[in-house]
């Protein structure tokens, strides 16, 4: 979507928008840089002091980052998801891990019940590359990979409201996933293969109960190698 020229009067909100927009639809998306300021100012024919107070306002909200030196960066896709990450900061790890569970038993009941068979074999995808990514010895890969995964069992719940607040929640959650892998506890309890493969097997069976019960063991697990961890500093 490109950068629109504005003309209107309440230029500042329009200039918002604009950028909310650009962010949502994935244009500029989380992680990366957004164009510098004299090159907004160009394409959106407006002053410096709109761009800065749109710009200031989108760092308020949490969706853009300042950082010193560099440039501004996309830090949530959504005023929501930054809230949800704010909220995330101030938690305690079993806390949200607790939510994110809560979340995942659900998502797994409910993609039992309306899965369609192109939700299976995305399932089946993620869950391979969720394998790969494991045996490939790169933790960050296998985050990325289980995190993908999780979405995509939500994504088959067939609720939009459950997949997008599970996003979020897992974006802001992905040092806890890191404490757990990182914990002195067996591989199979870090990598968890046979759990994972039993969430997928229940839910293609549609068996909700036995969907709901691997989340819930798999996520029992995890639970109990984040409380083995030595207390901060």
């Amino acid at each position: 979507m490109p950068l629109r020229s504005t003309a209107r009067t309440n230029l500042v909100d329009l200039v918002i928008a604009q950028m909310e927009s650009l962010i949502s639809d994935g244009e500029w998306e989380v992680g990366t840089k957004i164009p510098a300021e004299p090159l907004l100012v160009e394409q959106l024919a407006v002053g410096r002091n709109t761009v800065r107070e749109a710009v200031r306002a989108l760092v308020h909200t949490g969706m853009l980052e300042p950082r010193q030196g560099d440039g501004t960066y996309v830090r949530a896709d959504s005023d929501f998801g930054a809230a949800v990450q704010r909220r995330l900061r101030r938690a305690n790890v079993l806390d949200a891990y607790e939510v994110r569970a809560s979340l995942e038993r659900d998502a797994a009941r409910h993609a039992a019940e309306r899965r369609t068979p192109e939700d299976l074999a995305a399932l089946r995808t993620a869950l391979a590359e969720r394998r790969t990514a494991w045996e490939s010895g790169d933790t960050d890969a296998f985050i990325d990979a289980d995190m993908a995964f999780h979405r995509t069992v939500a994504a088959a719940a067939h609720n939009p409201v459950l997949a997008e607040l599970y996003g979020h929640l897992s974006d802001g959650m992905r040092a806890t996933l890191q404490s757990v892998i990182g914990a002195p506890v067996p591989d199979s309890v870090r990598h968890q293969i046979d759990a994972h493969d039993a969430i997928v097997d229940a839910i293609e069976a549609r068996d909700a109960a036995a969907a709901e019960a691997a989340v819930l063991a798999h996520l029992a697990e995890g639970m109990a190698a984040l409380r083995e961890q030595p207390p901060a500093g």
